[in-house]
């Protein structure tokens, strides 16, 4: 393993004591790197952080059951499986239902929705728009750009539900 140059030598010498270097310590005067730990940078630019897909799912599925008018999350193949899985001892999934794409600093979100019977859809849509944009944009700090939903079925109130799944309200 090498020893780490002292910048300050013009970066081809080792530390003159041999001693390691840490990387704040091996810096070069004057320059900033992402993730800094120096003492004069705020707190919240000191590092990464990375938020998986998998939890801006969970927090726009929660956010869009919240919503009156809402019957279930997902397709009719994907409910059906849900309801199996979840009758045989799985955890209902909070993310059937839900897609996104998560960048850097924003995230798309594709949600499947079963409506109620008797709801005004486009209503439902913009009350959805708005609690799933707020969870995430409050939860994560993303910046969400869109989100797209399909409406893949109404529930009627004389239906019983084939799936197992009751009403998420």
């Amino acid at each position: 393993m090498s020893d780490i140059t002292n910048p300050t030598a013009g970066g081809d010498e080792p530390h003159p004591e041999g001693k390691r270097r840490t990387r704040a310590q091996a810096r070069p005067a004057g320059k900033t790197l992402e993730g800094d730990t120096g003492a004069g940078t705020a707190p919240e630019t000191r590092g990464r952080t990375t938020i998986s897909d998998s939890v801006v799912e969970k927090i726009a599925g929660m956010a869009t059951r919240e919503v009156p008018g809402i019957h279930s999350l997902g397709t009719g193949m994907a409910r059906t499986l849900g309801a199996v899985s979840d009758k045989v001892g799985g955890r209902p999934s909070v993310s059937r239902g839900v897609k996104v794409e998560v960048g850097e600093r924003q995230a798309a979100i594709d949600l499947d929705v079963v409506v109620e019977y008797g709801v005004a859809i486009v209503d439902v849509a913009a009350d959805i728009r708005t609690s799933v944009i707020s969870a995430v944009e409050r939860m994560t700090g993303l910046e969400v750009v869109e989100v797209n939903i399909t409406v893949d079925d109404v529930h009627l109130p004389d239906e019983e539900d084939e799936e197992g799944e009751g009403r998420v309200q």
